[in-house]
């Protein structure tokens, strides 16, 4: 007889089998694909979360915005303020009058243009500087202020300064021999200087270049930095210098007087009384040779007025020797006119050997040695 045998199943280990039998398994239908709408409660935990970190944060905002404030009403305050004393600096310097050996000379010396170019170009520099400084300091401390790290932008501003130095060392030397220049008043305009590279009038000084006149009226465009060295002929007072040779048998006695009444009659004259700012002096001989000895006549006059003073000088001592029957001698002698030319005058004469027949032919004609019959 066969016997069945049935499995024994415990309760509590087909209990987690018989939930998930009794459970229904969702259909594809119901499988959600769709992300979940944001609802009210999470639009309120968002506000209350950036609400909190406003309340955290203002006060840290708020304190930068009023630093960066108060830097830009300091440095744009500053700026005024010290563009306008520089502007007052420059007016007092442009009205003061300087003195030039304790005499009434600086005012003659003052050249109101000169002065005027000279200050512009001061008070420009100078507040170009101060802007330079007080705005680049304003803006490096608003940068602290946002925390920047400016250990790389100070190192990056300084290599491209050294290449742009190196790349423009023309015109920053000109700009700095322009400064100095201007600074020590070594020219201005209305004065005859001799550059080196060029001479005439400077007509404009500026802080890269210089413009001179030159004596055909050409303007030289001179840049500061070429310039070695300078010669200003308008400073202080010139020298006008005439040197009279006359014949060495001349009475010197009679040359001195002359010429110093020349001097004299020349100083008390207008405008030559203006010009002459100390007496026509006879200094005495400046050479003597076999035929010839040469006194020197000199005397100080206003700047830029030598030339001028020794052209009337040689026209007033020359007609004052015609009338002295004092000869001036010296330079190249007058040669006299050559006659017209004469197509002729370059033919050589005929010769006298061209005739067999002339006496000095037959004297040169060979003797014939006897014996020897003569064709």
């Amino acid at each position: 007889m066969t016997h069945l045998e049935v499995p024994v199943v415990s309760p509590v280990s087909s209990l987690p089998l018989l939930l998930a039998a009794a459970s229904p398994s969702p259909s594809p239908s119901e499988t959600p694909t769709t992300p979940a709408v944001p609802t009210l409660e999470d639009a309120q935990e968002s506000a209350t979360n950036a609400a909190s970190w406003v309340e955290e944060n203002w006060s840290t905002w708020l304190a930068i915005g009023l630093r960066v404030l108060l830097i830009l009403v300091i440095a744009a305050v500053l700026r005024v303020v010290v563009r306008r004393a520089i502007t007052k600096l420059i007016d007092r310097m442009n009205r003061s009058v300087p003195a030039t050996e304790g005499s009434t000379l600086g005012g003659l010396l003052v050249n109101v243009e000169r002065r005027r170019q000279r200050s512009q170009a001061i008070g420009s520099v100078l507040r170009s500087v101060a802007s330079f400084l007080i705005l680049g300091t304003a803006a490096l401390m608003i940068l602290a202020t946002f925390e920047i790290n400016l250990a790389p932008l100070l190192a990056s501003a300084g290599v491209a300064g050294v290449a742009i130095g190196f790349g423009a060392r023309n015109l920053v030397t000109d700009f700095l021999s322009g400064v100095f220049m201007i600074l020590e008043d070594q020219y201005g305009v209305g004065d005859t200087v001799d550059a080196g590279v060029a001479s005439g009038e400077v007509i404009e000084v500026g802080l890269r270049v210089t413009k001179l006149r030159g004596d055909q009226g050409e303007i030289w465009y001179v840049r500061n930095g070429e310039v070695k060295r300078i010669g200003n002929l308008s400073q202080g007072w010139a020298t006008a210098g005439v040197d009279v040779t006359v014949r060495a048998d001349e009475d010197l006695d009679k040359v001195r007087r002359t010429l110093t009444e020349v001097g004299e009659a020349m100083s008390k004259e207008e405008p030559w009384n203006e010009l002459l700012w100390g007496p026509i002096e006879v200094l005495g001989l400046d050479d003597v040779l076999l035929e010839s000895m040469v006194v020197r006549v000199s005397a100080k006059t206003m700047p830029g007025k030598a030339l001028t003073i020794e052209r009337e000088l040689r026209w007033r001592i020359k007609k004052a020797f015609d009338a002295a029957d004092i000869r001036i001698v010296g330079g190249i002698p007058a040669q006299p006119d050559a006659p017209a030319d004469d197509s002729a005058a370059a033919v050589s004469p005929p010769s006298v050997y061209a005739n067999s027949a002339s006496p000095q032919s037959e004297r040169a004609t060979p003797i014939t040695p006897s014996g020897v019959p003569t064709k």
